[in-house]
């Protein structure tokens, strides 16, 4: 479909270098299913897949710790420098 669309130059132009995007129909595209996706994901997670609380239950380890499955990283990258 054709059509007529006044878009942020700006923002298409950031949008179609960071996910290297050759034209500005795929950039449309590309930002069209993804918010798509975000939404139907969002809905899903709000029903919660119909599962009810005890298999959510039964579907996590007992002794599940998310902090452990962060990537490990020196925690000093993130400190800003301290003044003399």
């Amino acid at each position: 479909m054709k059509m007529t669309m006044h878009i942020d130059e700006a923002l298409l132009a950031r949008v179609m270098e960071k996910y290297g995007l050759e034209t500005k129909t795929d950039a449309v595209h590309f930002a069209l299913n993804e918010l798509d996706r975000k939404a139907r994901l969002k809905a899903m997670l709000k029903d919660g897949l119909g599962l009810p609380a005890e298999e959510w239950k039964d579907a996590v380890y007992e002794d599940y710790d998310p902090v452990k499955l962060r990537v490990a990283e020196d925690p000093k990258a993130y400190e800003a420098p301290r003044p003399d």
